[in-house]
């Protein structure tokens, strides 16, 4: 699956059926369903969800929760917009 594809399937009422755990969470946040993203990214018990889990709570604007899941995720909280996050860790689990 492209990155196209993966942007293109979030006008559709379910999620694509093959793609993987951290990228549904991905997908949930960006057909609007902050919950279900969140839900599924507690779910993803490695680095890859700890750094999902901290893009959502930076979306939610919960800036400590956010830097403390950073740090689980070995990184910090970057300084690009959250759509350009979002992109970035879409085009990253694409490509694994």
């Amino acid at each position: 699956m492209t990155f196209t594809d993966f942007h293109k399937s979030l006008s559709e009422l379910s999620p694509p059926e093959e793609i993987s755990q951290p990228l549904l969470a991905l997908w949930y946040d960006g057909h609007g369903d902050w919950k279900s993203a969140h839900e599924t990214a507690q779910e993803i018990l490695d680095i890859t969800g700890s750094r999902i889990h901290a893009y959502l709570h930076r979306k939610e604007r919960d800036l400590s929760n956010a830097s403390y899941w950073y740090a689980r995720a070995g990184t910090v909280m970057p300084a690009k917009s959250l759509e350009a996050e979002w992109n970035d860790l879409v085009q990253m689990l694409l490509n694994d």
